[in-house]
């Protein structure tokens, strides 16, 4: 395989999924509620927030040149305009420790989990959620730009109209391959067995849709413009901190295809998930793509996995071959690409090493076209905390044994920082 000199190589973490013990946020408020839908709570998580060093060590010694990682707005700022100094000098040392192992740290400021103060002022449907945003990023770039080269604004700005498509779909009948309600992810194993020990991002809305004001159930249309102005205003406020940083956001983008009958609800399907995007990242350096799966879309929305397809824990469809399908039609955004999440979830890492192998085969040809992309990141360097699914689904390239906490490469782990070593460096 052939990229560019200075690929970005790495793999990803968010701050609530393995750093633990996140108590100032929305989701752990959530894990802990009585009757919570979450499979399980966070607890310890990965005790990343402690391990860091010798994770990001770890990383660098597999042969990667980059972190992607998450800094929490909640331990930031754990009370509304009281912002914490140590956890600040916390993120700090975590991007020391990068750029000492020669690790490009691409940072994300907000991803998922929000502080529980924001939830209870009305979280993404608050008007004034923008402003307080904006406000935490300063903060941060303020302290720490210049240790900063990328930063993400938001993790998948649009994740609400995803949901909220899923939903729609959900509430018209339809069933995917496991007999579960399209859409819904629910731990099904590789072989297609429905698996109902855990739950999914779907489920776990509240069927009287009272949502909790959470990043995750921002469906509304004032929801979604106030996610899109966060954005807006955390981009000026990072330039005005920290001119040099290179700044973006990232979207979830699936292979929407349409079967037949499908065609305009798949082009309304894109428009609302990425074109509607577009006003908001006019002016942004990059734009980060993160993709799993392909999206087969009828009159009515999203159809069932197809009879017979490969599925992953998650219960959906293993089609590595969407990420090359997906760059091609985010290239119009008309910005740098970077692959700041790829990958799925297996008990099996052959699998695994199949999917960034083909998905990287793909990368390969966007790229000897002329598509501008400058890294990939996969998801995720660590087995860790999949929101209301706990803990049994398996994304990591290193496994975490959660009773001792020690990290274990896997194969393809070593395959991909194989890859990795053999690129030229910048």
């Amino acid at each position: 395989m052939a990229f560019p000199e200075g690929f970005l190589w790495g793999a990803a973490t968010a701050a609530h999924q393995v750093e633990g013990n996140n108590v100032a946020s929305d989701f752990w408020a959530l894990e802990h509620a009585s009757g919570s839908s979450f499979a399980e709570p966070s607890g310890d998580a990965c005790d990343h927030y402690r391990l860091f060093r010798q994770d990001i060590a770890l990383l660098a010694e597999l042969g990667f040149n980059s972190y992607r990682f998450s800094i929490e707005w909640a331990r930031v700022e754990p009370a509304d305009g009281t912002f914490s100094q140590a956890a600040i000098e916390h993120y700090r040392d975590v991007l020391q420790v990068c750029h000492d192992h020669s690790l490009t740290p691409v940072v994300t400021l907000h991803h998922f989990s929000s502080p529980r103060w924001l939830m209870e002022l009305g979280g993404w449907e608050y008007e004034k959620t923008p402003a307080r945003f904006a406000a935490y990023c300063g903060k941060v770039m303020s302290e720490l730009g210049p240790l900063i080269p990328y930063v993400c604004t938001i993790n998948e700005a649009n994740i609400g109209p995803l949901i909220r498509d899923v939903l729609t779909a959900t509430s018209q009948g339809g069933r995917d391959a496991s007999g579960a309600p399209v859409g819904v992810t629910d731990g099904a194993a590789e072989d297609g067995e429905n698996d109902r020990d855990a739950l999914s991002v779907v489920e776990a809305v509240p069927t009287n849709r009272d949502w909790p004001k959470i990043f995750l159930f921002t469906f509304s249309e004032q929801g979604v413009s106030i996610v899109q102005r966060a954005h807006t205003a955390a981009r000026q406020a990072i330039r005005d901190a920290s001119p040099s940083t290179r700044v973006g956001l990232t979207l979830a983008l699936q292979d929407i295809q349409p079967a037949p009958g499908g065609e305009k609800r798949a082009e309304r399907t894109w428009a609302e998930t990425f074109e509607d995007f577009l006003p908001a990242m006019d002016g942004d350096d990059f734009l980060g793509v993160q993709s799993y799966t392909r999206s087969l879309v009828g009159p009515d929305g999203p159809l069932p996995v197809p009879d017979g397809a490969e599925t992953t824990q998650m219960g959906y469809e293993f089609y590595p071959q969407a990420l090359e399908n997906v760059l091609r039609r985010a290239a119009t955004a008309g910005m740098p690409l970077l692959v700041t999440e790829h990958g799925l979830g297996t008990a099996d890492d052959s699998r695994r090493i199949e999917f960034i192998r083909q998905g990287l085969a793909g990368l390969e040809r966007v790229l000897a076209d002329g598509v501008d992309v400058r890294g990939y990141l996969h998801w995720s360097a660590l087995d860790n905390y999949e929101w209301m699914l706990g803990y049994r689904p398996t994304f990591g390239l290193i496994n975490v044994d959660r009773t001792t906490q020690r990290r274990t490469p896997k194969e393809s782990a070593r395959y991909l920082g194989a890859l990795a070593q053999r690129n030229p460096p910048a």
